[in-house]
């Protein structure tokens, strides 16, 4: 099936601007999943003293939309500051290329969420971030959502890859329905573990397969 793409969508997706995986950055955040053909990394570097985003960059996998959206979210965050670019919008993505075929709006929610993700992420480095809810069991599956199964192309928690999640005293240990030696077993773990370190009480984390 063919959509008809504004020319904004296709200058974008000819032409990406701030492209490429960025080495060394102050925040990054990962939405979606290659697997199932849509997935945007974002990556920032943040002035500490002004909190202005001063350079971005993004990976995107899929159609498009899904590279134009992220291309241009990386355009209107650029030189704002962290509050301010948390209030891009995926309509104002949207409008900014000059409209999207209705199918294809959730492209620019995947770029949006990849952007917030990542200024979170630098949040939460930076003890930015006020919690005020202990680490349970609903806050690691929350997190969890976040993290892809690469086989199905959904995160690990609709998947039902999760056996167990175990929680004492700031020790986080999940355990996982795969292999150890199973071809995404690494990836999978990584992400957990970058998912749930960064939460206020937490000291560990342990991510553990079947076998």
């Amino acid at each position: 099936m063919t959509f008809p793409y504004s020319k904004e969508v296709l200058e974008h997706f000819r032409n990406p601007h701030n492209v490429g995986k960025m080495d060394d950055p102050d925040g990054k955040g990962l939405e979606g999943s290659a697997a199932c053909g849509d997935m945007v990394a974002v990556y920032l570097k943040v002035n500490p003293d002004t909190l202005i985003i001063e350079d971005i960059s993004f990976e995107s996998y899929g159609c498009a939309s899904n590279i134009a959206t992220a291309s241009i979210i990386t355009e209107l965050a650029k030189g704002k500051t962290l509050e301010d670019a948390k209030k891009i919008t995926w309509k104002e993505a949207a409008e900014a290329l000059g409209g999207l075929p209705p199918v294809k709006a959730h492209c620019s929610v995947l770029a949006v969420e990849g952007l917030r993700s990542a200024i979170r992420d630098y949040e939460e480095k930076h003890g930015m971030v006020v919690e005020d809810e202990p680490t349970d069991e609903e806050v690691v599956r929350r997190r969890l959502k976040h993290v892809m199964n690469p086989i199905k192309g959904l995160d690990i928690i609709r998947t039902e890859l999760v056996m167990k999640i175990e929680i004492n005293e700031g020790n986080v240990r999940v355990v996982i329905d795969l292999p150890s030696h199973h071809q995404f077993a690494a990836a999978i773990k990584e992400d957990i573990i970058e998912k749930l370190e960064a939460l206020w009480d937490v000291e560990s984390v342990t991510v553990d397969f079947i076998s």
